[in-house]
């Protein structure tokens, strides 16, 4: 497969305005995302901005591109598949990988193994599953939780649904959706062209429009979901991070 990395990222974000920006061990968010998606070594790197700051943000970055997109396009794949049409029009790159722009502290390796689904036909996404830890993960509405199940060693399970709510009911493992999605780049395209489904307005959850049409969602194992930034106390949580991190250099 030939893979391309895009990173959505606007500064109208819903939960905390701004936070693409917000500075980090003094950089700004999108610049630690793109660093660490250049790391992954996988292909080109494009930031795919819905404005002029988080262009000129990471225009300098070694690796990266970046296109200017429409900012009031209704969602991060959309924004993907527009940067797509202006970077490779012809379809050079076969396989996408879809990084949010709010996991500054995303593991390379992680990214790269959001591919492994695309070597099996049936799977038309690839993305990343971690245990959850707490009883408090698991409730948590801004936790998205994943109803799979890897049976033995398989190395992919099929993603059933996504939900904001605790799935599946009885015991056994609970699987927290890590924000990486690997598209066909022909999947992304019939993604995109559809309307938003019903299930997808109900959750709030984009990844339930391509369930809902038919498209197979394999998912993979990683030992630990990283701290992504959604609120004010998760940035506050991913700098202490960083913070305790440099401490002990």
């Amino acid at each position: 497969m030939r893979a391309i990395i895009v990173i959505p990222s606007r500064i109208a974000s819903t939960r905390l305005p701004r936070k693409a920006l917000a500075l980090i061990d003094g950089e700004v968010m999108i610049v630690h995302v793109a660093r660490r998606a250049v790391a992954a070594g996988l292909g080109p790197v494009l930031v795919a901005a819905g404005d002029d700051e988080i262009s000129a943000a990471v225009s300098h970055l070694p690796g990266v591109e970046v296109v200017l997109t429409d900012p009031a396009l209704p969602s991060g794949s959309d924004r993907v598949q527009a940067a797509l049409a202006v970077y490779d029009p012809h379809e050079h790159y076969d396989s996408v990988v879809n990084l949010q722009g709010d996991l500054p502290l995303i593991d390379p390796q992680m990214i790269a193994k959001s591919l492994r689904p695309l070597e099996d036909e049936q799977f038309a996404i690839g993305t990343l599953v971690a245990p959850v830890q707490s009883e408090a993960e698991a409730k948590a509405e801004s936790v998205v939780k994943v109803a799979c199940a890897f049976q033995h060693d398989d190395a992919v399970a099929r993603a059933l649904y996504f939900s904001r709510s605790v799935i599946p009911w009885g015991g056994g493992p609970l699987w927290h959706h890590v924000g990486v999605y690997a598209w066909r780049r022909k999947a992304l395209a019939q993604f995109v062209r559809l309307p938003p489904s019903l299930l997808e307005k109900r959750e709030r959850l984009e990844q339930l429009r391509a369930l809902e049409a038919g498209m197979a969602v394999g998912c993979v194992q990683v030992a630990h979901a990283p701290l992504g930034v959604d609120t004010a106390e998760d940035l506050a949580r991913v700098r202490a991070h960083l913070g305790e991190r440099a401490s002990c250099r």
